[in-house]
Order: C-alpha cells, then structure tokens, then sequence
C-alpha cells in the first residue's frame, strides 16, 4: 500500500549517461554504449544519453553523435541529449534524437559562468530552438539549476525560481526538472520551492533533480513525492556533480531512489538488481567507488 500523499507510481529520468560521465576525465565511446545498452534492459523509459555542447566546455561529450548512433535502441525507451543553441539541435536531429532537454538558471550569476549569458538572455535563445523542435515533433525538456541555492549568490529566491520555471513551461518545455544543483537544500526547502511553482505549473510537469552532497537528496526527494512530483532524476551509481558548482557532489544513485521507492511501496518498473549491479560495474571501470548505500550482496541473498 502506498502512503497518502505519495504517488502510486514514480518515473526515473536516467542521467547518468550524460550528466554523470560528463564530470569523468576520460570514458571511451565504447564503454559509454555498453552503459547505455545495460541501462535499456532494466525496465528505465528515459536515459539522456548525450550533450551537443561544445567540444571546447565539454570534451567529454564530443562523441555524443557517434554514442547515439551506435546504441541498441530499445522500444518505449527515450534515448535523449542535451542542447545549448540551434547547432547542437541539428547536430541531435542528425543522430536520430527525438527527445531534447535546454539548461538555464534561478541564479543569474550561476547562468553567465554556465552558458554566458543573463537568464533572459538564456530564454530568448531557446525560442528558435523550440520552433525547430516542434517542426521535428522533438519533446524539449526544460532543467533549471541552483532552485535553493547558488554557489556565487547564496540563497535563491523562491520567485525567481517560480517566474523562470513559469517561462520554461510558456516556451513549451513539457517538464520541467528542478535542480538542487549544489545538494544543499533541505526538506522545507524544497517543499517552499515546490509550493511556489506549483502555482504557475502543475506538478505533472514538474520533476526533480537532486545533489547528495550533504546526504540530504532522498529526503527530499521524499518531500518532493508529498508534493505531487511524480518524475525523478538519478544517476547510476551516483555519478555526477556539476563542473561549474564547486564543491557540489555527485546526483542522487538510481539505486537509492528505487530502493526507497520500494519502501514506499511505490511503482516504478525498473529492476532495482539490474541497476545496482551496473552501479557496480561502471564504478570499477571508472575506477571510483559508487555512491549508492545499496549493498548488492546482501540484497541478492535475501
């Protein structure tokens, strides 16, 4: 039986792929196919998968093209990218991408040092982006990072965040995934944001996108749920972080979310096995220890 207040049923947005190799030195296209390969067996619908940013802010995710074109696409899968202008739309049209998702900022100062730009200036650049999109029948997902708190401002206001989110979802953004880009917020945080936002957009178009940096990101994600957010963000073996937010660690493990999501006694129809083993195995190839709590083992002999 699920708790009142709590979904019946969540959506995980797999991020790993993108936002969690993004922060590795070095990840060979092979190993980035397998991940994503690994990751369509496991019952996810949703795996962003790739970015057409620049080679020069990010190298490495130059070979997104090669990446999208190469992996085993699954049917009822959404195999996304992330795009900052026109160029890397048509680079993802190219590569067969069919879902996209646009980044931008509560915080002005995080937005320039972001995309090096104002956060009206990041709105009107989104506009042609949405217009081509919507002639390739292409679903743009809209991020809003730093929904608490900014690195360089401090505390974010609740309306900012409320007045850009209502702008992402004006343009035609058909979600909008709230970023606690530096894993600082708390449950009352996000519960302030949360109600905020939900004034100008629903909570079926809200998801959330979480930060474990103070091990805080499954209750609130917990506090989200009570909220009517029913979309969350999660990385395998908690890869992440974000490399303009210094000191932010990684997203919030895959493993942890379906493990709560399994205490909660909500649905998710992802295999909580599948994916801490591929936690595990990603982790030793990139030669890190992962974030996750799951313990593998004991959950295999249980």
């Amino acid at each position: 039986m699920v708790a009142e207040h709590l979904p019946e049923q969540v959506t995980l947005v797999e991020v790993g792929p993108r936002d969690g190799l993004q922060n590795e030195k070095k990840v060979s296209t092979a190993t980035k196919i397998q991940l994503i390969n690994d990751l369509s067996e496991t019952g996810l619908t949703h795996i962003e998968s790739g970015s057409f940013v620049s080679p020069k802010w990010i190298p490495q995710m130059a070979d997104s093209a090669k990446v999208l074109q190469r992996i085993s696409r699954k049917p009822g899968v959404t195999y996304s990218a992330l795009v900052p202008n026109l160029n890397g739309l048509e680079a993802a049209i190219s590569a067969g991408v069919t879902q996209i998702a646009i980044f931008t900022s509560a915080s002005e100062s995080f937005c320039r040092k972001n995309i090096n730009c104002s956060i009206k200036e990041s709105l009107q650049r989104f506009e042609p982006i949405m217009e081509l999109a919507q002639q390739y029948n292409i679903k743009v997902r809209g991020y809003l990072s730093c929904i608490t708190d900014c690195p360089y401002e401090g505390k974010t206001s609740v309306a900012q965040v409320s007045h850009v989110a209502q702008s992402l979802h004006q343009l035609g953004c058909y979600e909008i995934s709230l970023g606690d880009t530096l894993g600082m917020a708390s449950p009352l945080r996000i519960e302030q944001v949360l109600e905020a936002v939900q004034i100008h957009v629903p909570a079926e178009h809200l998801a959330i996108h979480c930060h474990d940096t103070y091990g805080q990101a499954l209750v609130n994600i917990y506090q989200a749920l009570q909220c009517g957010v029913s979309v969350v963000d999660c990385s395998v073996g908690g890869l992440g972080g974000c490399p303009y937010a210094p000191g932010a660690n990684g997203n919030v493990a895959t493993e942890d979310v379906l493990y709560l999501c399994r205490g909660l006694g909500i649905k998710t129809g992802v295999d909580l096995e599948k994916i801490a083993t591929i936690g595990k195995d990603i982790s030793q190839k990139l030669n890190r220890i992962p974030s996750s709590k799951v313990n593998l083992s004991l959950m295999l002999s249980a």
